[in-house]
């Protein structure tokens, strides 16, 4: 038997990933054990779920492989530091002292945190590094349904790279043009990320939500701060930048070009003017990756494409990639940030270095992205007697029926089932579900459960047979990394009043059949569910459409804003009584939130920051 832990760290998303004869076993993200968004620690307690999972200890691993190369990204911060200088000194001295005690010598570093797990671990001979890209697009490649494949990496920046091009064949892959740092598509939509107010590498799917209640006016001064050329290359203007030298993403200059400051979030509420900002850089974007995918399909002539990297995980733009036809079939590594690269490294290992066959799995091999921890019925019974919960233990047919009645008079739901999801999206395992018919649900859910912006999107779980009847989309979304329109017939347009409005007073208005799921430019981020990837989940979904007729529910993450993906009963239940939820479904126990001890009710509100 021969195993490979692939683990990424020290940025954000830290996670860590174990093979088994080339087989993903358990992948899971640190974030998730420490109650951190975005963990970007040693994964300690990731790798322990990954070999307890594995039933291995840390000594009999075979190979231990770290998603990128220390030594390049220090070269790229020292190389940096040259080109600008004396600018960007006093980034450059916050940098060095952790660079100087962890991130450069980081073998010798991952060594020694790597023996705490086990104390017969005693040579740091098979540790290895990858490199960032390669990780992405292996993570990307390997996984995917394809023999084939052109892979497009884009996100923030690696060691040196920040938009790669790859071509996948069989058990290889190789890297075949890059962008390099500082030009950065990923860093460009992070700069408005900061420009309107959100949290950088946490907030970039707020500003694509913003994007459809504005109108993209400002896309000519966008392109002063960036070069395009006709294949989709690029280059930034850094004169209008502070990302690569200071602590802020945009300087003055930026500021000057656009007529307002970064907004403060705890001063400034959102304006038509960020709405109309957010609108223009998805735009931007969205023209960018056309033209560069394009470009590399007439260069190729290969008609499957596969994505990674941050930029991937923009659902809009890959909805658009997939109207444009560039390519036959699209597949997207549902961990495309950076947590992905630790699947990356262990699969860049076993099929490249190691040369190991690799066998085409036409629904691909990530096993629904369901991956991570999972609780027995006595194990979840246990805990929420030992939490002091109320419950009760149904069968099967009860619970589903149930949970399929009480969606359908408008309660709220925390569901928890199976194992936890890896990547950013709940999949209908740690997922809060609720109707998508009530015109009221978006906004209820947004303030009294997730605590969260009013504009924030939901989105559609729907079965996979029922998606052509809803949905203007001919593939399969499993992964929710696809948006697309609500058909024509389930839409209610809007009268000539209503289109007048501006902005935020867009959310009220009932769009469509389902219009807790529909956004105010009548799309959706839809996720397909069939039987054989979550039967569970599958049969709630038929016996609310036997119900009701809807084929869909809403499924949004089982968490508040600024919180990790609930992974434990312990989270979950703690979830459940610092929100409005109305009742919760864990295995087979459903909790009633008026049956609960006052007294267990939390503050959590204000016990997350807010990203």
């Amino acid at each position: 038997m021969a195993s490979i832990l692939g683990v990424s760290a020290f940025f954000h998303d830290s996670a860590a990933c174990i093979l088994i004869n080339g087989k993903i076993i358990a992948a899971a993200q640190e974030e998730r054990f420490t109650r951190k968004k975005h963990d970007p620690s040693y994964p300690k307690n990731a790798i322990n779920f990954v070999l307890d999972y594995a039933n291995l200890k840390l000594s009999e691993v075979d190979q231990i492989v770290f998603f990128e190369k220390p030594f390049l990204k220090f070269e790229r911060l020292l190389e940096t530091y040259v080109a600008f200088a004396p600018k960007g000194f006093i980034s450059f001295a916050k940098a060095m002292p952790l660079w100087l005690k962890e991130k450069l010598f980081q073998k010798n570093y991952l060594f020694n945190q790597l023996r705490e797990h086990d104390k017969d671990y005693k040579s740091d001979k098979n540790i290895f590094f990858s490199e960032h890209h390669l990780s992405h697009a292996a993570s990307a490649f390997f996984p995917s349904p394809f023999e084939e494949s052109i892979i497009l990496t884009a996100d923030g920046v690696g060691e040196w790279a920040t938009t790669t091009v790859a071509i996948g064949r069989n058990n290889n892959l190789e890297i075949k043009k890059e962008i390099n740092f500082p030009h950065s598509l990923g860093l460009l939509y992070s700069a408005f990320t900061y420009y309107t107010g959100f949290k950088v590498n946490s907030g970039e799917y707020k500003l694509m939500g913003l994007a459809p209640y504005g109108t993209p006016i400002y896309t000519d001064k966008i392109k002063k701060l960036i070069d395009i050329k006709e294949d989709g290359t690029f280059r930034l203007d850094q004169k209008y930048f502070n990302y690569a030298t200071g602590l802020t993403m945009t300087n003055k200059k930026f500021d000057e070009l656009f007529g307002d400051t970064p907004r403060n979030p705890k001063k400034e509420k959102l304006k038509q003017f960020h709405m109309d900002i957010a609108a223009s850089i998805q735009k931007v974007t969205e023209e960018i990756m056309i033209k560069l995918l394009k470009s590399i399909s007439i260069e190729y002539h290969i008609k499957n494409l596969c994505l990674a990297g941050g930029v991937a995980l923009n659902c809009v733009a890959n909805g658009k990639i997939l109207k444009e036809k560039i390519f036959d079939n699209i597949w997207i590594q549902p961990a495309a940030g950076d947590a992905g690269g630790s699947v990356g490294a262990a699969l860049a290992f076993w099929h490249i270095e190691k040369k190991n066959k690799r066998a085409v799995n036409p629904n691909d091999d990530m096993e629904g992205s369901y991956l991570g921890n999972k609780f027995s019925q006595n194990e979840i019974e246990k805990e929420l007697k030992s939490l002091g919960a109320n419950f009760e233990t149904l069968n099967y047919e009860d619970l589903i029926k149930n949970t399929a009645d009480l969606i359908s008079k408008e309660k709220i739901i925390g569901w928890f089932q199976g194992r936890m999801e890896f990547g950013p999206r709940a999949l209908g395992n740690r997922s809060i579900i609720a109707d998508p018919r009530s015109d009221k649900m978006q906004k209820n859910l947004n303030l009294k459960v997730k605590f969260r912006e009013s504009f924030r999107p939901f989105a559609p779980s729907i079965l996979k047979e029922d998606l052509f009847e809803w949905f203007d989309l001919n593939t399969e979304s499993p992964y929710m990394m696809l948006v697309a329109k609500v058909n024509n017939d389930k839409i209610i347009e809007m009268t000539t009043l209503q289109k007048q409005l501006f902005g935020i007073d867009k959310l009220n208005i009932k769009r469509s059949e389902i219009p807790a799921v529909t956004h105010v430019d009548y799309s959706a981020r839809i996720q397909t569910v069939t039987r054989d990837k979550n039967p569970i989940y599958y049969d709630l979904i038929l016996k609310f459409k036997e119900k009701t007729g809807c084929p869909v529910i809403i499924n949004t993450s089982f968490n508040v804003r600024g919180e990790p993906i609930v992974n434990t009963p312990t989270d979950a239940f703690n979830c459940f009584m610092g929100t409005e939820l109305d009742y919760m479904v864990i295995g087979n126990c459903i909790l009633d939130k008026l049956k609960q001890n006052p007294n267990l009710k939390k503050d959590y509100k204000n016990k997350f920051e807010l990203d």
